[in-house]
């Protein structure tokens, strides 16, 4: 992303990442009551939601191969829902769902499920580590406690029923990152086999491609100014 080049901003905000030696949460029941993990590890967790627009592939790819070594059915509940239809063939061809079948997981349909509110609930009161992107209160479930966290640490979450230490979380860190460019491989459409097999039959009309064509070159002429 690049921003523009006579662009002017209210506040500009600079985060040295190099300081940032743990992860960070939001606790609950708001988005901007950010944590560190320290300061509140220990904490019992009954449900884990990884899913919604902020997660993609590899996510669920990480969360499936630390779940591949977990032997029985986890201390918690937890709920998969891949953010698009996309990613759940994917995902079940690569075995990923058998996996979660394995250890109990509730995959839901493909799409906001938990996070939308107003779908699946988790119950009453519980604790929750989730991937969406708010947890204002009675959003998950009625009177939950959301945490918001990133897919990794929710799946550790999963796997240990409480929120773990830091040392505990750089640990099963340690394994995600021994397979990283495997597990983190992002879908492009156009390195699909089937979807370049459809977009090579897609005909556009003549009208449709000359109004397509004045819009591209009006964003570009704006982009150079």
């Amino acid at each position: 992303l690049v921003a523009d080049k006579h662009a002017s901003y209210v506040e500009t905000l600079e985060i040295n990442l190099n300081d940032i030696k743990e992860p960070i949460l939001c606790a609950p029941n708001d988005p901007d009551d950010a944590r560190l993990l320290s300061t509140v590890a220990g904490d019992k967790i009954d449900e884990v939601f990884i899913g919604s627009c902020m997660t993609n592939i590899g996510h669920f790819r990480a969360a499936g191969k630390l779940l591949n070594n977990y032997q029985g059915q986890l201390p918690t509940r937890l709920w998969i829902s891949p953010p698009t239809r996309m990613d759940q063939t994917q995902l079940i061809n690569e075995g990923y769902y058998a996996t979660y079948g394995k250890v109990g997981a509730r995959t839901e349909l493909p799409g906001c499920s938990l996070c939308m509110g107003n779908q699946a609930r988790v119950a009453d009161k519980s604790t929750v580590v989730s991937t969406s992107t708010r947890n204002f209160p009675n959003r998950l479930g009625k009177g939950a406690n959301v945490y918001l966290a990133s897919a990794e640490l929710a799946a550790i979450s999963a796997i240990e029923g409480k929120l773990p230490t830091v040392e505990e979380y750089l640990k099963y860190a340690s394994k995600i990152n021994e397979t990283a460019s495997d597990t983190f491989r992002y879908l492009n459409f156009n390195k699909m086999k089937e979807y370049i097999d459809i977009s090579d039959k897609v005909v556009l009309s003549n009208e449709y491609q000359t109004t397509l064509d004045k819009e591209t070159s009006k964003l570009l002429s704006q982009g150079s100014k």
